[in-house]
């Protein structure tokens, strides 16, 4: 890529995606695959920061609904984001990758505190930056993190990869093989059909701060490659006019 689209992204990856066909946990398989699209994504010049979610571990919501206090719940689920954020860092490392993992909480025997402007200066010197924990708030989902991250580091886009859909659709296609899906979506919109791009509030943050949000398929061969250097099949949203992919969902 011999002038990619973008200098700076900020990957949301979900503790989902890293479990692969497993129930719970972490495929071997799965990382490696990430972690070598990661640096070939690297190789092209773009600099390369990751949020990582910890849902394959520990759900701090569904402890909630089951009797966990809720603060204390989001906290373990923080604790899990930095069991993956450690597994993809490993698996950047033994492929040559020079790796930061930076946390919301203080766990400084295994990752950096969260500096912003450390941060930005690991980017410029061609390390990717990994941020676990969250925002370090209990009641805040990783997508907000992400979309805050992406922000204070002046992210030109945010990357959401998800585990089976390929991009944003009217309604769930696994319900209703009909619904269509759309290839540009505006902020507006997404907010007020309730689609699954994130949570509000992280939608909210990216619309008030213009940053871009293209949502992809990460099972799709070559998908976080393709989707950075600009060759994207799934859904931008942002400041766009809303209209329909030409293909439908199924």
């Amino acid at each position: 890529m011999a002038d990619p689209p973008y200098k700076r992204i900020l990957l949301k990856l979900s503790g989902e995606a890293l479990q692969g066909d497993r129930p719970y946990g972490i495929d071997p398989d799965t990382l490696d695959a990430i972690a070598e699209q990661l640096k070939r994504v690297q190789e092209t010049g773009i600099e390369v920061a990751i949020v990582v979610g910890g849902g394959n571990i520990f759900r701090g919501a569904q402890a909630a609904d089951a009797g966990m206090d809720r603060a204390t719940g989001d906290y373990a689920g923080m604790l899990a984001t930095i069991i993956n954020a450690l597994a993809l860092q490993d698996a950047l490392e033994r492929g040559g990758v020079t790796v930061r993992t930076q946390s919301a909480i203080t766990v400084t025997a295994v990752a950096e505190p969260y500096i912003r402007r450390r941060a930005i200066r690991h980017l410029e010197k061609g390390r990717v930056v990994i941020f676990a924990s969250g925002t370090g708030n209990p009641y805040m989902t990783t997508d907000t993190a992400a979309a805050l991250r992406a922000i204070e580091i002046d992210a030109q886009v945010l990357l959401m990869a998800k585990k089976n859909v390929d991009g944003v659709y009217e309604a769930d296609p696994f319900k209703d093989p009909s619904a269509r899906k759309f290839e540009t979506l505006s902020y507006l919109d997404a907010l007020n059909r309730r689609v699954q791009v994130m949570d509000s509030t992280a939608l909210s943050l990216c619309m008030e701060n213009g940053l871009p949000i293209i949502v992809f398929d990460l099972r799709a061969k070559d998908s976080i490659v393709r989707t950075a250097g600009g060759n994207h099949t799934g859904t931008r949203v942002g400041d766009f006019k809303t209209e329909y992919a030409a293909a439908s969902a199924g």
